[in-house]
């Protein structure tokens, strides 16, 4: 009888280890697998790739979802990634970046069943949803704490390529920087590049020789070089994509904020609750909380200025402001 008991009581083990298996499996078979094919300087850059790897770090550890990446140092093209990413029959490919746009285009025409999502241009094509940010309202913001803050009546912009993108943070800075200070001179260079730091240090060095003692860099880890060069020799920038106040805790005064990270796992959370993206096409600016300036570090503000920032922030985001495009 004994042996009967021990045998029924195997079997029925066994039974519960076979169904919790078969249960673990249909979890992770119906896990959502997300690919991102990340911006040109990759992981690593303290900037907008760091950032949409973060957001799905977080959806990994919040909605149970998993997620690969390719940089293209090792696809050796975007096409490549993207397509790599398909092929893992990921539910959702994301290109990271305004240079994802063509490559992204060519991959979605060849897979018409499959989603993708853009960030930072817009394509027409029914698979790819679209997800921009208003970049020249919160530049404006930062041109204005420049223009008002300048000793030297010069600051600095430098830009990564010198693109449709990227001019949105120049217009936006050059116009915050004249509303608080027309007179102040506005030096701009485009270094081609989001990823030589060495080339960010010797624009830098340029701006400095001529006077700037606010440089605002919209170019990746090739901005990283002009925050360093501008602590180095004692001036003042400004950070982009993220808070890089940790970058240079003597020279960044703010940074330029795009919430990359926080709108990919609202993205991904939608799908995964929903089934679906509701819009095709996003904007997101300071009412949407798409785009932000980070704390006032180092100098100090007058009650005036304080009071006169947060009323700019108002005006841009109830339409009074309108920032040339």
């Amino acid at each position: 009888m004994n042996k009967i008991i021990l045998i029924i009581s195997i079997i029925i083990f066994s039974l519960m280890i076979t169904a919790c298996s078969s249960s673990q499996i249909d979890n992770q078979s119906n896990q959502m697998k997300i690919g991102i094919m990340l911006s040109e300087a990759g992981l690593g850059d303290q900037s907008f790739s760091d950032l949409g790897f973060a957001g799905l770090e977080k959806a990994r550890d919040e909605l149970n979802i998993s997620f690969d990446y390719r940089e293209i140092q090792d696809s050796k093209t975007y096409e490549n990634g993207l397509e790599e990413l398909v092929k893992q029959e990921n539910d959702l490919i994301i290109g990271l970046g305004f240079s994802m746009l063509e490559p992204m285009e060519t991959i979605a025409k060849k897979y018409p069943d499959k989603t993708f999502l853009l960030i930072d241009s817009q394509s027409d094509l029914p698979n790819i949803y679209n997800i921009t940010f208003k970049e020249e309202e919160a530049s404006f913001l930062i041109g204005a704490l420049a223009g008002m803050k300048t000793k030297t009546n010069v600051v600095g912009f430098v830009g990564g390529e010198n693109n449709p993108l990227i001019q949105k943070f120049e217009k936006g800075f050059v116009q915050g920087v004249k509303s608080e200070n027309p007179n102040a001179e506005i030096l701009s260079q485009y270094a081609n590049t989001y990823d030589d730091d060495k080339l960010g240090e010797k624009i830098a060095e340029q701006f400095i020789a001529d006077k700037a003692d606010f440089i605002y860099p919209a170019a990746g880890f090739t901005g990283v070089g002009v925050i360093n060069e501008s602590q180095r020799l004692g001036t003042y920038s400004f950070g982009v994509d993220s808070d890089q106040f940790y970058l240079a805790e003597k020279a960044v005064v703010s940074s330029m904020i795009k919430q990359v990270d926080q709108v990919i796992f609202n993205t991904v959370k939608e799908i995964v609750e929903s089934g679906k993206i509701a819009n095709k096409n996003s904007e997101l600016g300071l009412k949407e909380n798409g785009v932000d300036i980070a704390p006032i570090r180092i100098i100090d503000l007058s009650p005036t200025e304080e009071e006169r920032l947060k009323k700019l922030r108002e005006e841009i985001s109830n339409g009074n402001i309108t920032i040339l495009k």
